[in-house]
């Protein structure tokens, strides 16, 4: 009976040994893989890393140019709006002159009903 109980537990350390040798066989397989990935995603994101790095440097070059152009153009917009205004104040004063020509004048006469004259 000890001989038995004996094989028993030989034959149970031993699957037990044998299933712990598949299992840490698939663990290190999936370790393997989970390194290569890894290593993958690391140069895509190096590769990225530059790509991003010489888009910013891009963007900021854009930048100082737009801004220099909008400093450049900054008098010339100025000078346009100063020009509006003065045509603006001539039409208005042109305006005024003629309406003030325009006014009508009323001469009484010995009817009873006014005469309209028109002076130009």
């Amino acid at each position: 009976m000890l001989g038995w109980s004996a094989t028993i537990v030989a034959s149970a350390f031993l699957i037990l040994v044998i299933y712990l040798i598949l299992t840490l066989r698939k663990v290190m397989a999936t370790l393997a893989e989970t390194k290569e990935t890894l290593s993958s995603v690391r140069n895509s994101v190096d590769g990225i890393t530059d790509e991003a790095e010489e888009l910013i440097h891009k963007a900021n070059e854009i930048s100082v140019d737009v801004k220099g152009k909008m400093e450049a153009v900054d008098p010339l917009i100025e000078s346009a709006h100063d020009v509006g205004d003065m045509i603006h104040d001539v039409t208005s004063s042109i305006k005024r002159t003629a309406l003030q020509k325009n006014t009508k004048k009323t001469v009484h006469t010995q009817e009873s009903k006014p005469v309209h004259i028109k002076l130009k």
